[in-house]
């Protein structure tokens, strides 16, 4: 398979590794599990959670844990995978686990940062918006807004809270993410970077 090839299937894992993390963002944010788009992201996502269910349990508390443990295998066994067509070998276990975990947590804060993206071109332009859509974004924003609202309040019509938040994506980015796949030794794109 050529670089295209492998290409292509680490960005279609990636996807479906983005569309994990939305269904263990939203459980946690206590999103509305009826809405519609939720509802296709927990029957897309199924198949390889359900596996993980039957020892994890469907939810623990707040957080699906099946969901971010199913995450975490499919991104190591592709790493191993990809790494082996491409001809590099198998690598360290340790280094799998590390970037596995480093795709996992930069798509997490990937959907942070396009949610706040989508979050404040709505609160202009649609700011009562009843689509579907925006409904659950800002059920899956109002977690990580709400503390920081209550350190910086909203200045009149403007809100500041957004760009603390954006700051405080781009660090954990560069510093967690960063230092995390650095440790694994593996290429940024197979983290998804």
């Amino acid at each position: 398979m050529g670089n295209a090839g492998l290409l292509l299937v680490n960005t279609l894992i990636n996807i479906y590794l983005f569309l994990m993390m939305l269904r263990f963002l939203l459980q946690a944010s206590h999103a509305d599990y009826y809405n519609p788009i939720s509802q296709s992201v927990v029957k897309i996502t199924q198949p390889v959670v359900r596996p993980f269910q039957g020892f994890l349990g469907p939810v623990m508390g707040r957080f699906d844990m099946a969901t971010l443990a199913a995450a975490f295998v499919l991104k190591a066994v592709s790493i191993v995978v990809i790494l082996q067509i491409a001809g590099f070998g198998m690598p360290p276990v340790a280094d799998v686990a590390i970037g596995a975990l480093a795709a996992v947590a930069n798509a997490i804060l990937k959907i942070y940062f396009f949610a706040l993206i989508v979050m404040i071109i709505l609160s202009w332009v649609a700011p009562n918006a009843s689509h579907p859509g925006a409904l659950l974004v800002m059920q899956l924003v109002e977690p990580i807004m709400a503390p920081v609202r209550k350190v910086i309040p909203p200045l009149g019509m403007i809100d500041l809270s957004p760009i603390v938040v954006f700051i405080a994506i781009s660090i954990i980015d560069g510093i967690v993410v960063g230092s995390l796949t650095r440790a694994a030794g593996i290429a940024g794109a197979l983290v998804g970077l």
